[in-house]
């Protein structure tokens, strides 16, 4: 192996390396406090280049706060969607309610941020490209902690050697399948599957969100600006995991189109959409919950280590939020086991707040039963001359330290 540091812990006028594996929001947040604290940081990610573009994601309470101290929240503000009205639709197309989206999500009208995912990627990137080292088209595929730091051979074959390496590598991540263990010892199936995917937007949609339910099945058309295109989303009721589909997109397709055979309004064409779709994600959702998120000279952050699910709308903003107190804990504590430590006694609590937001009703958009349906719409009717509901406590359930790299 060819060692780029040696460990803090023998000798430590050198600075700390660092292996982030994953380049989408977690790593490069992380990448940017820890270069911050003087580490030497590499992030490698399976892309061959940043992401761009993607599904519109939200940054709320906590998150908010970790991006204003980054220096980027002005530009996510510019970049900020700004959705008029999110319309629900029964079964047969016609119209339950038109609210305000952040009367549905819990949000904080002003204060609160929805972006597009590749949009907070790309602020990140360019916060720290110049400060990191970025190893794309390439992966960590070995992982050994037998000597005084961690070996890594990557796909590519080069080989080296770092004191920490940290898995940003997302729900299905290999960091975390090479250190703790296949991915179903921590995987909570919550019952649903979904599709994400572009279609042209031939409705006239602008500004808003159009979401058509059936009991145990919705799709929704999410026109982002004034755009000819549009994000388009499936999801369905599924109890069990469909291991096989994650793994086949034909799979995919033919599980989705079953799904929704039959249904009404525009879901047909949507279906024959999404046949085509160059741009098909398909997953489950799931919760990843782990007892411990670090295992010697290894740990996870974000969705690697606590993926919240789309239901509760904050994976986001808690790799944000992750991040940021991982790289306080390794900043203040040059013991790798302390830092650890700290990392977990300061955001477990706020994690378990939002994972369990799944537990508390953050699912009842997406009724299995036409009874809950009823019951869902209902609320729906109401929001439109009710005052909008109070933020959700969970959100902004993290008090932030400060940075303070030890001297």
């Amino acid at each position: 192996m060819t060692p780029t540091g040696l460990s803090k812990d023998v000798r430590t006028a050198v600075r700390r390396t660092v292996l982030i594996s994953g380049a989408s929001i977690a790593g490069p947040a992380l990448a940017y406090w820890l270069t911050r604290a003087g580490c030497a940081v590499t992030v490698v990610e399976t892309a061959d280049s940043p992401r761009h573009g993607g599904y519109p994601i939200d940054i709320r309470g906590t998150a908010t706060e970790v991006v204003r101290r980054m220096g980027i929240l002005p530009r996510l503000r510019d970049a900020h969607i700004e959705s008029r009205r999110c319309t629900f639709l029964d079964a047969e197309g016609g119209t339950v309610a038109s609210v305000p989206p952040h009367s549905v999500a819990g949000g904080v009208e002003g204060r609160d941020l929805e972006v597009r995912r590749g949009d907070l990627a790309a602020s990140l990137h360019a916060l720290v490209r110049d400060d990191a080292e970025f190893l794309f088209g390439d992966r960590a595929d070995t992982l050994d902690q037998s000597g005084g730091g961690v070996d890594v051979t990557f796909r590519s074959g080069r080989q080296r050697t770092f004191d920490l390496v940290v898995g940003a590598d997302g729900m299905h991540s290999g960091t975390r399948a090479a250190v703790f263990g296949p991915e179903e010892r921590f995987h909570r199936h919550l019952g649903y599957c979904f599709a994400l995917f572009t279609m042209p937007n031939t409705f006239g949609l602008s500004h808003e969100v159009t979401m058509w339910n059936a009991p145990g099945r919705a799709a929704a058309l999410y026109a982002v600006g004034d755009d000819d295109t549009l994000h388009a989303f499936l999801t369905f009721h599924h109890p069990q995991r469909p291991s096989r589909a994650l793994r086949d997109p034909g799979v995919q397709r033919d599980l989705v189109a079953a799904a929704f055979r039959g249904a009404g309004w525009e879901v047909p064409g949507m279906v024959a959409a999404l046949r085509d779709a160059d741009d098909l994600f398909f997953d489950t959702a799931g919760q990843i919950r782990m007892p411990r998120w670090s295992s010697g000279r290894v740990a996870l952050v974000g969705d690697a280590a606590y993926a919240p699910s789309f239901l509760t709308g904050q994976g986001s903003s808690l790799a944000l939020a992750g991040a940021y107190v991982l790289a306080c804990a390794l900043a203040a504590h040059r013991d790798h086991t302390a830092a650890f430590a700290a990392y977990e006694h300061g955001a477990r609590e706020f994690v378990a707040a939002n994972q369990s937001l799944v537990d508390n009703g953050a699912a009842t958009l997406f009724p299995t039963t036409a009874d809950a349906l009823d019951r869902r719409n209902a609320r729906l009717r109401r929001l439109v001359t009710m005052p909008s509901a109070p933020p959700r406590p969970a959100h902004s359930a993290l008090t932030l330290p400060e940075f303070a790299p030890a001297p």
